[in-house]
């Protein structure tokens, strides 16, 4: 009897087996016949949505598209994707287990990106001669048909933070001091380039070509420079040697100013509630000193004085974009978090075009088999649209 139990159970799985087979062929083959066509991906948009002193928040709207008169249920279809400036991951993301509707369907994710990155993003914007690529690629996978779409997105920053400082214009420096005439020096040549970036500072290489109008020789003691971005302080220090300046004569003096990197991700902060705009602004002072045993003095080098505006729209969206400039700061933790999402799908039945929106909160505590999160701690992405709409 139980013999016969054997066969029989075996039999059906057998024939289970063989309908799954048949179904997976079928597709497989209604494929090939492009009968049934993959889901692509129609656009990706990203903007940055809320900035706090720790994280950035980014929302992506990824708009998938599926050619087929009925919906994908049976697929497997997942979709990720993956935002990069230069080769710095700053956005990433994955849901598996999707039914696409036909037609349009938007799904919007929202990640957390911990500003800490922004210094490791800095060091290749520099060393790439201050140019990134904002790199964008969003892809959709159908495990029934066993195929991928990927659409690759592109756009390229610029920016030119110190070429202002490369001048062969003179200008005079006066002390407004009683022990001495104006002006006391003039800048004949100023020039900056990036030194050799580390992980902890970027080095800007200055030389200052300075003459003495004076028979008295000026003796240099101490330059100094104090570096901000939008006010705050990242970088500040002074030479560690003396220069001599004879009269009638000039002198080459140099510096270097270091940014801390480590600093940049306040500043990356106030570069998103300015709406991506930066005032860069490097101050240079110096000790003076008259003959070799004359009196010293500070002098400020107003004329020195760099001031450099930065605007940026790294995602092309920003002048269509409200961000939460106060943004509380969260952590990814095994408590219960509310998301949202929302999906829009459009689909066309005679000749019509019909649009319905569904917008719903949900709260989620745990991840099933079918629909994970990749995000390395900082990543939290909503429940699928289309499983909330089918709730």
């Amino acid at each position: 009897m139980a013999g016969a139990k054997s066969l029989v159970f075996g039999s059906k799985l057998k024939v289970v087996a063989a309908v799954v087979g048949l179904l997976v062929a079928s597709v497989g083959g209604a494929w090939a016949l492009g009968i049934i066509g993959v889901p692509t991906v129609g656009g990706v948009e990203n903007r940055f949505t809320g900035v706090s002193d720790t994280q950035t928040e980014i929302q992506t709207d990824l708009v998938v598209s599926n050619p087929n008169p009925l919906s994908l249920q049976l697929g497997g279809t997942s979709v990720e994707y993956d935002v990069a400036m230069n080769d710095v991951s700053i956005a990433h993301g994955l849901k598996e287990g999707l039914d696409i509707e036909r037609g349009n369907t938007t799904l919007q994710f929202e990640t957390q990106m911990d500003n800490e990155k922004i210094p490791a993003w800095w060091v290749t914007h520099i060393q790439n001669n201050e140019t990134t690529n904002v790199n964008i690629n969003a892809q959709v996978h159908s495990s029934l048909l066993g195929r991928t779409f990927n659409v690759p997105q592109s756009q390229q920053i610029n920016t030119n933070l110190i070429g202002q400082l490369n001048s062969d214009e003179t200008r005079p420096i006066d002390a407004n001091q009683a022990v001495i005439s104006d002006p006391v020096l003039y800048i004949n040549q100023t020039s900056a380039t990036w030194g050799t970036v580390t992980d902890q500072q970027t080095p800007i290489d200055l030389q200052f070509i300075l003459y003495n109008p004076k028979a008295t020789p000026y003796t240099i003691t101490e330059l100094g420079y104090t570096i901000t971005m939008n006010n705050i302080t990242v970088g500040e220090g002074v030479t560690d040697r003396s220069y001599v300046i004879p009269g009638g004569a000039t002198e080459t003096v140099a510096t270097t100013a270091n940014i801390n990197n480590q600093l940049l991700d306040d500043w990356w902060a106030s570069h998103l509630r300015n709406n991506q705009v930066t005032e860069l602004r490097i101050d240079f002072y110096a000790k003076v000193q008259v003959g070799q045993s004359g009196p010293s003095f500070r002098l400020p080098l107003d004329d020195l004085t760099h001031t450099q505006t930065v605007e940026t729209d790294i995602f092309g969206t920003k002048d269509e974009t409200d961000i939460d400039t106060n943004l509380t700061s969260s952590t990814s933790t095994d408590e219960e978090q509310t998301q949202t999402a929302e999906s829009t799908t459009t689909s066309e039945q005679s000749g019509e075009t019909t649009a319905s929106t569904t917008e719903t909160t949900t709260t989620e505590t745990t991840t099933t088999a079918t629909e994970t999160t990749e995000d390395d701690g900082i990543l939290d992405l909503p429940t699928s649209p289309l499983e909330l709409a089918r709730s």
